[in-house]
């Protein structure tokens, strides 16, 4: 394929921020090219929207059922795909699911689903289809999130014991829905966002990150939710104790009413010989806490010598040389990146590298909402722990 791919978006409109945040990540590498959309469901909206992302008007379309329809229909030098689906919670299930059977590849938001069963039902079809499914957890792929998995896999801490990893945020410490933010809105609206506000908005980022840098699954886990702004229909505040499957401990913190706080996602793993940090605020830093030995600063972009040098996976994911930041857009973009490679591979009936696949997928999706359900279940229940059972 000597061709850029062709994307289609469900969402995403002038209206709506993580739109074109989702555009500038797709766009870096030159890889990608929008081709249509169902930008909003207001007509106008979709309407503006594509004239401003100069997509033709035909290809401009009421739904997605529509898009998806008459994209299959186009021959296959001009039908987009895959689609990348940025729309709230409750319609991230149907467009996928209706993409992947028309032989559409897909990139969508996380939480997945809104429900297990749609997430399992999402997963059967992908392996029914053969198609690929990229779930966007952002922070998996910053370069130093990368090296910090790389070291606990080799293993340079030893036998892993803790895991703590935390998200809060202040943005929603005012009953912010009522004020008149449309994202607020549905993310408080237990309709369109699923069952509980602050697990489903960013303590799937923070589950996520856990099992991946750690590379342990989580077996158990005993939750604390709690509403502290009245009015509010969903959560905003949980902390969760974690069992692994290796007998390691953890504790997750999602909060979106610590005042003042912005997006400061931070994750610390502690083995038997030493410990990791890492914060997305500093995210160009990967601090190594070894026993007995000076703290360690490993830095995104350097050609370290042995035995300090950057693993593949952080060296593939790296754009410019050290000292020059590289943030949320970049680690988007390398989650796009890595989807486009791999597409483009199996098309071309190559297998993808591993650094090339190393992406979240619809076994995540399913793993975060099965985190989800596990957390609200046990929160409502009255058993000390529950299992986290996929």
């Amino acid at each position: 394929m000597k061709r850029k791919l062709r994307m289609g978006m469900v969402g995403g409109g002038n209206d709506a921020f993580i739109g074109a945040v989702h555009r500038i990540a797709a766009f870096m590498d030159g890889k990608i090219e929008l081709v249509c959309g169902a930008f909003s469901i207001d007509p106008q909206i979709s309407k503006q929207s594509g004239e401003d992302l100069f997509v033709a008007p035909e290809r401009v379309y009421l739904n997605y059922e529509e898009m998806i329809e008459k994209e299959s229909l186009l021959p296959d030098g001009e039908r987009m795909d895959f689609v990348t689906i940025v729309t709230p919670n409750f319609l991230h299930f149907a467009p996928a699911k209706l993409a992947l059977e028309n032989g559409f590849d897909v990139v969508v938001e996380k939480p997945m689903t809104v429900s297990v069963e749609e997430a399992k039902e999402l997963q059967e079809t992908v392996e029914r289809t053969g198609r690929t499914l990229c779930l966007t957890h952002t922070y998996s792929g910053y370069p130093m999130v990368k090296q910090a998995k790389a070291m606990v896999k080799e293993g340079h801490f030893g036998k892993i014991r803790k895991i703590i990893v935390e998200y809060p945020q202040g943005w929603l410490s005012r009953l912010t829905e009522r004020e008149g933010n449309a994202g607020a809105a549905w993310r408080a609206d237990p309709k369109r966002s699923g069952k509980s506000l602050v697990m489903g908005d960013i303590g799937t980022h923070a589950a996520h990150l856990a099992e991946y840098v750690s590379g342990l699954k989580i077996e158990e886990l005993c939750a604390d939710l709690t509403t502290f702004v009245e009015g509010r229909l969903l959560d905003d505040d949980g902390s969760v104790l974690l069992r692994f499957e290796n007998g390691a401990k953890g504790v997750l913190m999602a909060s979106q009413i610590s005042a003042g706080e912005e997006n400061a996602v931070r994750i610390r793993i502690y083995g038997e010989k030493g410990g990791l940090e890492w914060a997305n605020e500093d995210p160009n830093n990967l601090i190594i806490k070894m026993l007995d030995q000076p703290r360690q600063l490993y830095r995104t972009g350097n050609a370290y010598a042995a035995p300090y040098t950057l693993s593949s996976f952080a060296t593939h994911n790296t754009r410019i040389p050290a000292g020059h930041p590289e943030g949320l857009l970049e680690s988007f973009a390398n989650i796009y990146r890595n989807f486009t490679l791999t597409v483009t591979a199996k098309r071309e009936g190559r297998t993808p590298t591993a650094e090339q696949q190393d992406f979240p997928t619809v076994y995540d999706g399913v793993r975060g909402m099965t985190f989800i359900d596990t957390v609200v279940k046990n929160n409502e229940g009255t058993e000390k722990w529950t299992k986290f059972v996929v």
